[in-house]
């Protein structure tokens, strides 16, 4: 009974953080708009620099929860696994930093190279883990070993899927625009350009990583009822 009851801590605390992860995309998604009308274009880029940092971080911890979750009840050895470990290392790094970055943006030195110098590094975070939450859906699959695929699983799996895709596609977009605007080209638009884009990225991946963590909630106590069953 108490090893459900951690089961279901660790589910509920990854598909809370992907959750709250994706409310973060839709901030960042707001600011970005914002400072795009013309509305203090460096404030609303700064504040959205942190916005992103504190959302990867947020996401860092809850795929890093549930991966947790699994290691202890001994599913390794996966091939996945080890790029798993480098995506949450690279997102956790770069989280801070961005943070970091955007805070001292905030409060005026030098906005406009700090805010691209923190959107060069997500992008990077999210080509590293761009295959992260594909490989917390691999692992899962192995642990819970389920033979016949529900539906939820099934619709999990292919956002995943795409996720994957768009985090990649996004990161290095996000790399050229901050590369771009570190240059001097348009630096707050190209800037808040890129925001737009990993806010929506944020924002896919956190719905896709509660989405993944729901339907393994919703199959895999079936799959131990028949165990203790049988």
């Amino acid at each position: 009974m108490s090893a459900i009851s951690v089961e279901s801590g660790a589910a509920n605390t990854a598909a809370f953080g992907g959750l709250i992860d994706a409310v973060g995309g839709i901030g960042a998604i707001v600011l970005a708009i914002i400072g795009l009308t013309g509305f203090d274009p460096e404030g609303m880029a700064a504040i959205a620099t942190i916005v992103v940092g504190a959302a990867f971080l947020i996401q860092a911890g809850a795929i890093l929860s549930e991966y947790a979750h699994i290691v202890l009840q001994a599913v390794t050895g996966s091939p996945s696994s080890e790029d798993l470990s480098d995506g949450l290392a690279a997102m956790l790094l770069v989280g801070v930093g961005g943070i970091v970055l955007g805070v001292l943006a905030l409060l005026g030195i030098q906005s406009a190279v700090l805010t691209a110098v923190a959107v060069i590094a997500y992008g990077g975070a999210l080509v590293l883990s761009s295959s992260s939450v594909r490989a917390l859906y691999v692992l899962r699959g192995q642990r819970a070993q389920l033979v016949a695929r529900s539906g939820h699983e099934l619709l999990a799996g292919q956002m995943v899927s795409g996720s994957a895709g768009v985090q990649l596609l996004t990161g290095l977009g996000a790399v050229v625009l901050g590369i771009l605007a570190v240059a001097g080209h348009n630096p707050h638009v190209l800037s808040l350009a890129a925001l737009l884009l990993l806010g929506v990225t944020v924002l896919l991946t956190g719905s896709a990583l509660s989405s993944l963590v729901v339907s393994f909630m919703r199959t895999t106590p079936s799959s131990e009822s028949m165990r203790v069953r049988g």
